[in-house]
C-alpha cells in the first residue's frame, strides 16, 4: 500500500507538470510512478497519461504503444481509445484510425469531440479513395492529350505531361501507369520526335523505374539498351539529359534493387540483373566512339558510368564490373580523352569531355586492387599511346600527346609511365616551337601537367623554362600566351610556401600573377581561356605577397566565382586550389623547436613562413573572401554534377570550409548561404582527409548553432554519420572533442536522432572518452552521455552487471571539476527518476556514495544542489531501505537546512519532498506545525 501511495502522488506531480506544459518531465514522473504501481487499472490510467505526453512530445510510436496497453487493460477506455486514433492518424494508418473513433462514438455517442473527429478522418479517406478511383480515366485522357497530333494548346500539354510525371512518382501513381498500358503508350510518344513529348515520356518513365527492379526490367525489355542510349547521344541537351536521368536511374534499380514492403512477391518475378547491367554499360561504352553522337552525349556517358561502374566502398570485395569495363572499354574511353578538336575527324567533345574522362580513368585506376591489374592497366595505356605515335604522323603524335595529357590529370601514376616513353617528352618540346597554334596548345598543355612531379619539374626547369618564356613573350595568340603563363607559374612555386625558396627573381611571382588577374576579369577572352588564369594563379598563390594582392583584387576574386559556377567544370580543382592557399587551410605542422636548431647547426635548409602568413593575416583574407561570396562559389562547387568533382577537389573545398567557420561569428551567415546542406555530401564521400574537414566542419557549426535551423527537416539526420566519426580514435583530440560537443547538442533535441546515433554505434565510444584522461574529452563524453541517457536502450546499460559505467557516473559527481559534477550528477538524477532500481545500485557501486550526495547538497552551485536533491528524493521514494540509511546519515540535517532556504526555492522544495517521502515510510515524525 506504501508503494501504491507514493505512485498516486507520483501520478498527482505527472499532472501538474502537464498542465504547466512541462510534458518531458511529466512523462518521467508517470515513469517512475509505473514502477512502483502494482494494481491493473491504476497502470492502464498511467499509460494512458503517458501517452497523451507523448502526442504532445509528437512521439506517436510510443503514443500508440502506450494507449494500446491501456486499452488492454480497459477496451472500454474512450480516452486510451481517442488518444490511439491521433497516433495512427498521425502514423498514416488511417483505416484503423477510424476503427477506433467508431468505437469512441459508439461508447459516447453524444461526445462532439469524437463525431468531429470521426467526420474530419471520413472526409479525408473518401477523398483519398475517389483520387484513385478516378486515376484510370486521368492516365488514358494524359496519354490522349500528349498523342493527339491535332491538339495544338501547348498549355494543356503541358499540363498533362507535368501531370504524368508527377503521378508517375508515387508508387500507386507508377503501378497505375505501368497497368494501363502505360509503357507502350511513352514509347509512341518517344517515337513522335518532338522535343517535348521526348522529355516527358523519359521522366516519366524514370519515375516508373525508380527503386523498382522487376518494373526496370520489364521495361528494359520493351524499350530496348540500344534505344535508351542512343536518346542518350542525341543534339538536344535535355532530352540528352533526361535519358541520361532514366539510365541512372535504371541502373540504380538493378544495382540496388530498393524492396518496398508492399510489392508483395515482386522478388519471385526478377532474375539476376547482371547481364542487364553489362548490357546497358556495354552500350555506353559503344556510344563513347559512335559516329552521330553528339558531345554532350559522350559527356553525359562518361559521367554514367562514373556513377555506376566503380565500387562504392573499397570494403566491397567484388571490383569485376570495373575490370570488364577496363578490358572492354578503356581504348574508347582514351579516344574520348585524347580527342584534339580542332583536328579533322575528331569526336564531338565539349570543354569538360577530357576532365570526364580524366575522372573516370582515374576512378577505374583507383579501384583495382592489385599490382597485377594495375600493371595490366599500365599496359593497355602504353599500347593505345604507342599505337598513335608511331606511324600516324604528326595527327598521331598530337592524338598521343593529348591522351598523356589527360592520363596525367586522371591517373598520374599511369601518366608518368606513358610519358617515359621514348621520344614523348622530346615531342612535347619540339612541338612547344611549333607555328601552329593546334600544336602548341597541345605541347605547352601536356608540358603543365606533366610538371606535377618532381622528377618531371626539374627536366623541365633544365629544358623548357627558356622555351615557354620565349613563347609567353613573342606568340600572337592570348590563348598559347596564357599557357605558357600557367607552365611558368608552376615552375615559379615549385618552393610552395617556404618563403625562402623561390625559383624565379624578386618580384617576378607578383608580375605573373598580375598577368593572370588581368586576364581572369577580361571576359573578351573566352572562359575556356580564362580558366587557365586559375590554373595559375593556383600556383602562385603559394606566395603570401600574391596572395594579399589576390584577395584585395574584388573584380578578380568575382570572376574566378564566377568561371566557378559556369558549365566549365574543368576549372573546379584551380578554384579549390586558390582558395585553399589564400585560406592557408592546407596541412602544416609545427616544427619542434630543438630539431630546428639542430638543422641550423648541421646547416640544413630551414622552412620559413613568410609574415603575411601569419594567422591574423590570414583571418582578414577569409573575411574578404566572405564577404565576396566565397560560400555560395563552393556550394555551386558542390553540387556540379556534369562532371562531379574528384575527390581531391572534394578535399579541397572541404578544407575551405573548414577555414572559413573556424570563427563562430562567420558560421550562420555560412549556413544561411547553402553551407551547412553542402558540407553533408563532403563528410560522406571522397578521401578519408577531405571527410573528416567535412565533418569538423559540420561539428563547428552544429556546436554553436541551432541544429534544427542550420540542418532542417531530414537534414538533421544525415548530420549525424560525419559527427559519429570524428570519435574514432585515429582521429585527433581537438575533431574528437568537437565531435562529442556536437552530438551532444543533437541527442537533447528528440529520441528519433538519439535513436540515429545509437544506430551509428556512438554509444560505446563515447563511453570510451568517458574514461579519457584529457578532462575536456571526459567531460564532453559525459555531457553526452547524459544527454543520451533519455533513450531506454542507454539506460538499461547502466543497469548491466559486471559494468563500471555507473560507478564513474556516482564518482565523478565528487569531482573537484565543477563541469563534470553537473555533468555526472544531472545524468544520475534522470536515471534514477526513470529506472528506480539504479538507485539500490548506487548504494553498491561505491563505499563513498554517501559523502558524494552530502558534498553534492552542501555545494555552493545552487545547480548542483538541486541534481544532488533529486537524486535523493528518487532513491528515497525508490526504497524504504535505501531511505533509512540516508536518513540515519547526516543527511537528515542537511536535508532539514536546505528545506528552509528561501532563497533557494528549487533546492528547498526537493528538501522538502524528501523529508515528506521519509514521514511517508515512517523514518522521523513531523513537527508540531506538521512540517
Amino acid at each position: 500500500m506504501e508503494g501504491a501511495g507514493a505512485a498516486g502522488q507520483l501520478r498527482q506531480e505527472g499532472n501538474r507538470l502537464f498542465q504547466a506544459g512541462d510534458y518531458a518531465a511529466a512523462l518521467a514522473v508517470y515513469t517512475r510512478a509505473l514502477a512502483l504501481c502494482a494494481g491493473p487499472p491504476e497502470r492502464a490510467v498511467l499509460h494512458r497519461n503517458r501517452a497523451a505526453c507523448h502526442l504532445k512530445l509528437e512521439d506517436y510510436a510510443n503514443a500508440e504503444a502506450d494507449a494500446s496497453k491501456a486499452i488492454e487493460a480497459d477496451g472500454h477506455d474512450v480516452k486510451a481509445l481517442f488518444r490511439r486514433s491521433q497516433a495512427l492518424q498521425k502514423l498514416g494508418r488511417l483505416d484503423q484510425a477510424v476503427y477506433d473513433l467508431r468505437r469512441c462514438v459508439s461508447l459516447e455517442p453524444r461526445n462532439k469531440a469524437f463525431l468531429e473527429a470521426l467526420h474530419d478522418l471520413g472526409s479525408s479517406m473518401q477523398e483519398k479513395m475517389k483520387l484513385m478511383s478516378c486515376t484510370d480515366s486521368k492516365v488514358e485522357q494524359m496519354f490522349q492529350i500528349l498523342l493527339d497530333p491535332k491538339e495544338t494548346d501547348t498549355d494543356k500539354k503541358q499540363k498533362a505531361a507535368q501531370n504524368l510525371i508527377v503521378l508517375a512518382r508515387e508508387e500507386a501513381g507508377a503501378e497505375k501507369i505501368f497497368q494501363s498500358d502505360g509503357v507502350r503508350l511513352l514509347l509512341r510518344m518517344l517515337d513522335t520526335g518532338r522535343e517535348d513529348a521526348m522529355l516527358a515520356a523519359l521522366r516519366t518513365l524514370a519515375g516508373l523505374c525508380s527503386g523498382h527492379r522487376s518494373r526496370t526490367m520489364a521495361i528494359l525489355a520493351e524499350l530496348e539498351a540500344p534505344r535508351v542510349s542512343a536518346m542518350l547521344g542525341v543534339e538536344h541537351e535535355q532530352v540528352s539529359l533526361a535519358a541520361c536521368n532514366l539510365l541512372q536511374v535504371m541502373f540504380d534499380a538493378l544495382k540496388e534493387g530498393l524492396q518496398r514492403d508492399f510489392r508483395g512477391k515482386e522478388e519471385a518475378l526478377v532474375l539476376d540483373p547482371s547481364k542487364e547491367l553489362k548490357l546497358l554499360i556495354g552500350h555506353l561504352l559503344e556510344m563513347l566512339t559512335r559516329e552521330g553522337t553528339s558531345a554532350h552525349g559522350h559527356d553525359n556517358s562518361l559521367n554514367l558510368l562514373i556513377k555506376v561502374v566503380p565500387r562504392k566502398s573499397l570494403r566491397e570485395p567484388n571490383n569485376s564490373l570495373t575490370l570488364w569495363v577496363i578490358d572492354q572499354g578503356l581504348k574508347k574511353i582514351l579516344e574520348v580523352g585524347g580527342t584534339v578538336c580542332e583536328a579533322p575527324g575528331s569526336l564531338p567533345a565539349t570543354e569538360n569531355s577530357r576532365m570526364s574522362a580524366a575522372v573516370l580513368l582515374s576512378k577505374l585506376y583507383n579501384d583495382l586492387k592489385c599490382d597485377a591489374e594495375r600493371e595490366n592497366f599500365h599496359r593497355l595505356c602504353e599500347d593505345y599511346v604507342r599505337s598513335w605515335f608511331e606511324g600516324h604522323g604528326l595527327a598521331g603524335k598530337l592524338r598521343a600527346i593529348q591522351t598523356v595529357s589527360c592520363l596525367l590529370q586522371g591517373p598520374s601514376e599511369a601518366g608518368n609511365q606513358v610519358l617515359e616513353l621514348e621520344g614523348i617528352m622530346e615531342s612535347v618540346l619540339a612541338l612547344c616551337a611549333s607555328v601552329r597554334e593546334v600544336d602548341q596548345l597541345v605541347a605547352v598543355e601536356a608540358l603543365i601537367h606533366a610538371a606535377d612531379k618532381a622528377k618531371r619539374a626539374s627536366f623541365i626547369t633544365a629544358n623548357g623554362v627558356t622555351l615557354l618564356k620565349n613563347i609567353y613573350k613573342c606568340s600572337g595568340k592570348d590563348s598559347i600566351r596564357i599557357r605558357a603563363l600557367v607552365g611558368l607559374c608552376k615552375l615559379g612555386s615549385a618552393g610552395g610556401t617556404d618563403f625562402s625558396m623561390k625559383q624565379f627573381a624578386e618580384g617576378s611571382t607578383l608580375k605573373l600573377a598580375k598577368q593572370c588577374r588581368k586576364w581572369l576579369c577580361n571576359e573578351a577572352i573566352d572562359a575556356s581561356t580564362r580558366r587557365w588564369a586559375v590554373e595559375g594563379l593556383a600556383y602562385l598563390t603559394f606566395d603570401a605577397d600574391v596572395k594579399e594582392e589576390f584577395v584585395e583584387d574584388k573584380a578578380a576574386v568575382q570572376a574566378m566565382f564566377q568561371l566557378a559556377k559556369s558549365e566549365d567544370r574543368s576549372v573546379l580543382f584551380a578554384v579549390a586550389s586558390t582558395l585553399v592557399n589564400c585560406t592557408n587551410s592546407y596541412d602544416h605542422e609545427e616544427p619542434d623547436p630543438q630539431m630546428l636548431e639542430l638543422a641550423k647547426y648541421a646547416k640544413q635548409h630551414v622552412p620559413e613562413q613568410h609574415p603575411k602568413d601569419e594567422p591574423g593575416c590570414v583571418r582578414r583574407r577569409v573575411h574578404k573572401l566572405l564577404a565576396a561570396g566565397v560560400v555560395s562559389a563552393l556550394t555551386c562547387m558542390v553540387k556540379s554534377e556534369n562532371p562531379a568533382p574528384t575527390n581531391s577537389c572534394r578535399e579541397l573545398i572541404s578544407r575551405v570550409f573548414l577555414a572559413v567557420v573556424e570563427e563562430a561569428a562567420d558560421r550562420g551567415s555560412v549556413v544561411a548561404q547553402g553551407g551547412g546542406k553542402a558540407l553533408i555530401p563532403l563528410s560522406l564521400e571522397g578521401t578519408e582527409v577531405g571527410q573528416a574537414k567535412a565533418a569538423q566542419a559540420l561539428a563547428k557549426i552544429t556546436i554553436t548553432s541551432n541544429p534544427e535551423m542550420a540542418f532542417p527537416g531530414e537534414r538533421i539526420y544525415e548530420v549525424v554519420r560525419p559527427l559519429v566519426s570524428l570519435l574514432h580514435l585515429h582521429r585527433t583530440g581537438l575533431e574528437n572533442f568537437e565531435g562529442l560537443m556536437a552530438l551532444t547538442n543533437l541527442a537533447g533535441i528528440s529520441e528519433r536522432l538519439r535513436q540515429k546515433i545509437l544506430k551509428e554505434k556512438a554509444v560505446p565510444m563515447i563511453e570510451g572518452y568517458m574514461f579519457e584522461e584529457h578532462e575536456l574529452l571526459r567531460l564532453a563524453a559525459t555531457e553526452c552521455m547524459c544527454n543520451m541517457a533519455m533513450s531506454t536502450e542507454v539506460q538499461e546499460l547502466f543497469l548491466a552487471e559486471g559494468s563500471d559505467r555507473l560507478k564513474l557516473l556516482v564518482l565523478y559527481s565528487g569531482e573537484d571539476d565543477e563541469k563534470l559534477r553537473r555533468a555526472a550528477s544531472g545524468t544520475l538524477a534522470m536515471l534514477t527518476s526513470l529506472l528506480p532500481q539504479i538507485c539500490g545500485k548506487i548504494t553498491q557501486v561505491t563505499a563513498h556514495w554517501l559523502e558524494i550526495l552530502q558534498a553534492l547538497l552542501l555545494s555552493s552551485n545552487v545547480e548542483l544542489q538541486h541534481r544532488g536533491a533529486v537524486i535523493v528524493l528518487n532513491m528515497m521514494a525508490a526504497d524504504r531501505e535505501i531511505a533509512a540509511k540516508l536518513m540515519e546519515s547526516e543527511m537528515l540535517e542537511i536535508l532539514s537546512v536546505l528545506a528552509k532556504e528561501c532563497d533557494k526555492p528549487r533546492v528547498a522544495q526537493a528538501a522538502k519532498e524528501c523529508l515528506a517521502q521519509a514521514v511517508a515510510w515512517g523514518l522521523i515524525k513531523p513537527n508540531v506545525n506538521g512540517e
